[in-house]
């Protein structure tokens, strides 16, 4: 008897697993620099001093780029500024998307970046650069440099944020464009003028880009992605009303 062949059932989709390679390197980096910055590791500290001293005669000699890199510094990459930025972003994220979850999240990474930095500049004391002729001042110890390390967590989660949502292609890569500069941007000048050693700021950025991953990360776990991101909020599946099916045409007798 000829038995009817059925098809086998649908195998349930495999979940896509985090790689945690990248977490897994910048932890080790981090690690490494904390640990050569604690010890006090005397070639770490004599490049340091040597960059040190060669952006700083830089900078004493070109007063019009030093001059720019304090407007920059001081008001456009300082990390009120990429907090507030943050502050706007989660009151969309409340407005446009009703994603209170979403909201609060964003605002306490921030948080948790600015202790793990206050936290790690009063455990390492570590002395800023002194100069005879300084071109600027800044408070508190050096490692990590928080302009840095903020600017980092702040673009970082901003763009994830886009790319979760959708952002269209020209606006995704102009985010991307301006965030690289800013990152790149913010670390060299506190370098240029002259308040923070190189290793402070790679420190910062390397601590950023952790936190980043494994706020995503948390995120992705606590709050899995569903269909209706990037969507218009009026859309009828995000107001929980179910889309109608289009009706055929009109039989006529």
């Amino acid at each position: 008897m000829h038995t009817p062949h059925t098809d086998s059932p649908p195998e349930p989709p495999k979940q896509r697993r985090t790689p945690h390679l990248p977490t897994t390197l910048l932890a080790l980096c981090s690690a490494l620099l904390l640990t050569l910055v604690g010890i006090e590791w005397r070639p770490l500290l004599d490049l340091d001093a040597g960059i040190a001293r060669t952006t700083h005669r830089w900078a004493v000699e070109e007063p019009a780029l030093t001059q720019t890199s304090r407007i920059l510094t001081d008001w456009i990459w300082d990390p009120w500024t990429m907090r507030i930025l943050c502050g706007a972003t989660a009151v969309l994220l409340l407005r446009r998307y009703a994603d209170g979850w979403t909201a609060l999240w964003l605002l306490l990474t921030v948080a948790v970046g600015t202790a793990v930095q206050q936290g790690l500049k009063a455990a390492l004391d570590r002395a800023r650069p002194t100069w005879p002729d300084p071109v600027d001042s800044a408070h508190y110890a050096a490692f990590p440099s928080g302009h840095a390390m903020t600017a980092t967590v702040v673009c970082g989660l901003l763009l994830w944020l886009l790319h979760r949502h959708g952002a269209p292609r020209v606006l995704w890569r102009t985010a991307l464009a301006v965030a690289v500069v800013s990152v790149a941007g913010v670390g060299l000048t506190r370098v240029w003028l002259g308040v923070h050693w190189p290793t402070d700021v790679l420190g910062g950025w390397l601590l950023g880009a952790l936190l980043v991953l494994a706020a995503v990360e948390f995120h992705r776990r606590r709050c899995p992605a569903t269909a209706h991101l990037g969507r218009s909020p009026a859309s009828p599946e995000m107001n929980g009303t179910p889309k109608r099916p289009a009706r055929g045409p009109r039989r006529t007798r």
